[in-house]
């Protein structure tokens, strides 16, 4: 009686539904920060910007991004401590089966690989000495990006910095730095886009025509080997993108920052630009997250529902692009789909 009876349950009993792994992502645009890294009171993150800051020339006032109360519907808090930070951050990735390519100091970025190493793939944040605005972050010899590379712990050198700096990448100072990574043969990720509103004001270099990806032309002609991943997409100068990346193959440009802040429209309007005119296989995903970590959901959600990508365009901005841009084995690629 007793085996008819489970037999009859198991029978009756609703079909166990295997739960297929979410397909993997790469997030080439990812960051370790300190939870102090925008102030001891960080404003909330907007994603998309309710309304684009503006300002009546009243130092640090920018009406319609208030940063002492709610300035969007559904604001994204900035972590606390730095363990959220990493604990959020990482169990975003987690949740999107994403592995990133992460940038920071290098022995914050190893706490974080020691808590999940197979989730990272390690990069480094790279400023010129004695620049404005550098605060010693991000300031490192030629040496220690060799030394850090013969470790095994730099496959990307960037987040580069230079525009921060007021430096354009064909700045004499940097040709060092194209050599090097043409030597090691170790891609380089390099800031040509927005900075955060006001940044010229902020102590630092930075300015807006210094993101031109024109620029990179000099750089690219004497560094055939140079593979670049533009960060912010040059964005909002498709044109010129397109004119880059349509001369330099080598050229990727990554969606950070972008696809989140920009209003959808805006920001679907330069994706668009991009894959019409045949760059949907030289895009990556990126988020930018640094001490937000809420955006990193925000992003994805920007890239499945855009209404002119096919499933396989979206894969290839998700993973695909990314997986031939830095060179991955078939066997990573194995074990990032789970095979």
């Amino acid at each position: 009686m007793f085996a008819l009876i489970s037999a009859l349950l198991v029978i009756g009993a609703a079909p166990v539904v295997e739960q297929k792994p979410r397909p993997p992502i790469i997030d080439m645009h990812l960051h370790v920060r300190a939870a102090g890294y925008a102030g001891g009171d960080p404003p909330p993150m907007c994603t998309p910007f309710a309304v684009m800051p503006r300002s009546d020339n009243r130092v640090g006032v920018y009406e319609g991004m208030a940063f002492n109360r709610e300035p969007c519907a559904n604001p994204i808090p900035a972590s606390s401590t730095d363990h959220e930070v990493m604990r959020d951050t990482l169990a975003a990735m987690e949740r999107h089966n994403i592995y990133g390519v992460v940038s920071g100091e290098p022995d914050a970025l190893a706490r974080w690989m020691a808590v999940a190493p197979s989730r990272i793939i390690p990069a480094v944040d790279y400023r010129l000495p004695q620049t404005p605005g550098t605060r010693h972050v991000g300031t490192r010899t030629l040496q220690e990006l060799r030394r850090l590379h013969r470790q095994g712990r730099l496959r990307v050198i960037g987040e580069i910095m230079a525009q921060y700096e007021g430096v354009s990448v064909d700045d004499p100072r940097m040709e060092p730095l194209w050599s090097l990574a043409e030597e090691l043969d170790v891609p380089v990720a390099i800031h040509m886009g927005p900075g955060e509103p006001g940044q010229p004001y902020a102590g630092g270099g930075y300015r807006v025509a210094l993101g031109d990806p024109l620029l990179l032309e000099p750089v690219l002609t004497r560094h055939p080997r140079l593979r670049v991943s533009v960060m912010h997409a040059g964005y909002p100068m498709a044109e010129r993108m397109r004119a880059v990346m349509f001369s330099y193959p080598q050229v990727y440009v990554d969606v950070g920052g972008i696809v989140y802040t920009e209003p959808r429209e805006s920001f679907y309007g330069f994706l668009r630009e991009l894959v019409e005119a045949g760059y949907g296989d030289r895009i990556m995903f990126g988020s930018d997250q640094m001490i937000w970590p809420g955006v990193i959901d925000a992003a994805v959600r920007t890239i499945e529902e855009a209404p002119f990508l096919s499933r396989e365009q979206k894969r290839d901005i998700f993973y695909n692009n990314a997986a031939r841009f830095l060179r991955l084995s078939p066997e990573e690629i194995a074990k990032h789909s789970g095979n």
